[in-house]
């Protein structure tokens, strides 16, 4: 993997074969930051990294100035090849080895980009957990966004707050935002 653009544009990132990932591809992920980068300023994000992996979209963020990213894993490889990667880079990324669910269940941080990348082959239901317990605990901003990655054969445009989907390749982003009735709670 390398890092699309930023302080660290072009530099190459080689995670441990042994990792239970698949990491975001780079035309995948340099759309997807392409989108980003028509309504956020990087340097005012703070970035929740669910699933992180081998923490690809962290460094991404990261090497565009982001200063606030929490990337969380259960997996404890993940963990130390993030941390060990962002020791490196001089990134400041903060890990958390955790099951993603139980965090989202006691987080109580409100982030601007939440990105999740669970395994491909999840049930819809486990699936529609990650929106549903982002907006039921308040963990975005008003103008933030949950992304959730997955394969384009999974249909989760159903779940409350989606706005929109994009495809690349056989990935598939989709979108929520907080809804206007949300926002002035």
């Amino acid at each position: 993997m390398r890092i699309i653009s930023g302080e660290y544009k072009s530099r190459r990132i080689t995670a441990p074969k042994n990792l239970p990932v698949r990491p975001t591809t780079d035309m995948a992920k340099e759309s997807l930051f392409n989108i980003l980068n028509n309504t956020y300023y990087f340097e005012d994000v703070s970035v929740l990294d669910l699933f992180a992996g081998t923490g690809n979209i962290s460094y991404e963020f990261a090497s565009r100035g982001t200063e606030k990213i929490t990337c969380v894993d259960q997996d404890f490889g993940c963990i130390r090849f993030i941390n060990k990667t962002a020791e490196d880079f001089v990134m400041p990324i903060q890990t958390v080895k955790s099951d993603v669910f139980k965090f989202l269940e006691n987080c109580n941080t409100k982030h601007t980009i939440i990105f999740a990348d669970p395994p491909y082959d999840f049930p819809v239901e486990a699936f529609s957990k990650i929106p549903e317990l982002v907006f039921k605990n308040n963990l975005l901003e008003a103008d933030g966004l949950l992304i959730v990655e997955h394969s384009k054969h999974t249909d989760i445009s159903h779940l409350e707050n989606y706005s929109y989907s994009k495809n690349y390749g056989g990935n598939r982003f989709s979108f929520y935002k907080v809804a206007a009735s949300d926002e002035e709670e």
